[in-house]
């Protein structure tokens, strides 16, 4: 899922919530304010997943499902167009 996608999560206080806490670790960590841009990227691509699948089983199950046919139709697409490939020419140089 794109991060764009996962953007939607941010309606749901506990995903604030998940937020904020990582931005007060990883901050912990660096030893400065890592900023709440950053932490919302990071936590969004590093956990909303696993996060939607524990919080949000139905939706994750769509998501998944939905993956799964992009993949499919994108590996179809890439098939296709190998085979519909013309031939590299050889051409030869003039002296």
């Amino acid at each position: 899922m794109k991060l764009n996608e996962l953007r939607a999560l941010l309606q749901n206080k506990e995903v604030i919530e998940e937020i904020n806490k990582h931005l007060w670790i990883e901050s912990q960590k660096a030893g400065y304010s890592i900023g709440i841009e950053r932490a919302t990227d990071e936590w969004l691509k590093l956990y909303a997943m696993e996060w939607m699948k524990y919080n949000l089983p139905q939706k994750y199950a769509q998501v998944k499902n939905t993956k799964k046919d992009n993949d499919k139709s994108t590996a179809k697409k890439a098939t296709v167009s190998k085979s519909s490939k013309p031939a590299a020419k050889k051409i030869a140089k003039k002296k």
